[in-house]
């Protein structure tokens, strides 16, 4: 298949749907506008009233669109061009406009046409409400013409024996545009990109800098993230949205007369009552994790805080094996004064369930933060931990005083995540 071209009624989403493609398969494909709404805009033109003068302008720019079309296809390139002169033959059969309909028959010999003709598929009323959305009254077309034309079109195809591909065009658009990109076997070619860490366990007690770490991250250009970083494009999973909405069903079962699960009220904050919460958590990070395709440039992050004895101990022993064989870890060192410090500071007790903005209340922190067995599993600052037999590369860092400027996360995490990198690499 090497020329197609994309029908529909006006407003299905033909040019949206082909700029997509121009943008993101620029070595695969030729996209070529509608001819007819190219020249009626280039000539002034209104397209019911100026019949006679569009004709002529159409058929004096045919045999450029052709040249084009040839062109494209000795590049080797799939041309795919928004509606052809079949449909216009089909809105001049539905307007009465016999006089284009003797030109199109005299020429349609002579045409190159396209192998495959794609058709955006929508009733008429979509059509219609997408239109006025649209809010361009030139290319405004009535029901009963759409209906007169679409008849005449579907029996041109049938009697000249045209394969004709039908794509619903009345569903959500990413539907939609996968399966044009199906149908024309294009496939999207990723740019060589700066090697990354595909999975980053990043650790620290409640309030050390994880999310402002993340937050920093995420505001750099993927290039400066990946080469001075050596993360890709983020995916960030952390646990304690989920163990949020955990605290939710909690009040809900509460007020229902069940009574509570896994948690107690403190004031406007909760803390966990269940051991059994935390191995819960990792096992749905586990599903996220599975969920994640492992894709080239891409960087899976994994926050989580663990205490007391056996915290982060139990948490390896749970964790995704492709994030123990194929990640490293981060974990960001602060004083439990520190931690408590900040975690008073951040709190906002309107936004209480946000990632920056939660609060560890102290009977929580007391009882699970106090103390975390990181420090006997990395005796050292860097380098390996053994885990369920895989050789995990690990940096500990010293997050005080807390970084403020964006200098300040550059020179205190680009040489960790760098030597990170380096341990990950060596491994």
């Amino acid at each position: 298949m090497r020329y197609v071209t994309v029908e529909g009624f006006p407003a299905v989403g033909k040019s949206e749907l082909l700029s997509v493609l121009k943008l993101y398969f620029p070595e695969q494909v030729l996209v070529l506008p509608e001819l007819v709404v190219e020249v009626a805009e280039k000539e002034g033109l209104d397209l019911f009233r100026d019949r006679d003068r569009l004709r002529n302008a159409i058929l004096g720019e045919l045999p450029k669109r052709q040249r084009k079309i040839r062109e494209g296809l000795s590049r080797g390139l799939l041309v795919v061009e928004e509606s052809h002169l079949g449909v216009h033959a089909a809105y001049s059969a539905a307007l009465g406009d016999e006089k284009f309909l003797e030109e199109f028959k005299r020429l349609e010999d002579e045409i190159l046409w396209p192998e495959v003709f794609v058709r955006l598929e929508a009733p008429t009323l979509v059509s219609r409400e997408r239109q006025r959305v649209r809010g361009d009254p030139r290319y405004e077309v009535e029901e009963k013409i759409l209906e007169r034309m679409v008849g005449w079109l579907s029996q041109w195809h049938a009697e000249r024996g045209h394969e004709l591909w039908v794509i619903d065009a009345d569903r959500p658009p990413e539907e939609v545009l996968r399966d044009l990109v199906h149908a024309l076997g294009l496939w999207y070619r990723s740019l060589p990109r700066a090697d990354v860490l595909p999975y980053l366990v990043l650790l620290g007690r409640p309030a050390a800098g994880k999310s402002e770490l993340i937050q920093f991250l995420r505001g750099l250009p993927l290039d400066v993230r990946a080469g001075d970083y050596r993360l890709g494009t983020l995916s960030i999973l952390d646990d304690f949205p989920i163990l949020w909405e955990k605290f939710i069903e909690d009040d809900i079962w509460e007020a229902v007369g069940k009574g509570r699960f896994l948690s107690q009220r403190v004031n406007d904050n909760y803390f966990v009552t269940d051991y059994f919460t935390w191995p819960f958590l990792i096992e749905k990070l586990n599903r996220l994790i599975e969920a994640e395709p492992e894709l080239s440039g891409r960087t899976v992050i994994v926050e989580f805080s663990r205490g007391g004895e056996r915290g982060y101990r139990d948490a390896f022993a749970r964790l995704h094996p492709r994030v123990l064989e194929r990640g490293a870890i981060l974990y960001l060192q602060v004083s439990m004064e520190e931690s408590w410090r900040r975690n008073l500071a951040r709190y906002d007790r309107a936004r209480r369930d946000g990632i920056l903005t939660h609060s560890v209340p102290w009977e929580e922190y007391e009882r699970t933060y106090r103390i975390d067995d990181w420090g006997e599993l990395a005796r050292k600052m860097e380098g390996y931990i053994r885990v369920r037999g895989y050789k995990v590369p690990y940096v500990t860092v010293v997050n005080e005083p807390e970084p403020k400027t964006p200098r300040d996360f550059a020179e205190r995490f680009k040489p960790a995540l760098d030597k990170l990198f380096r341990l990950w690499k060596e491994r």
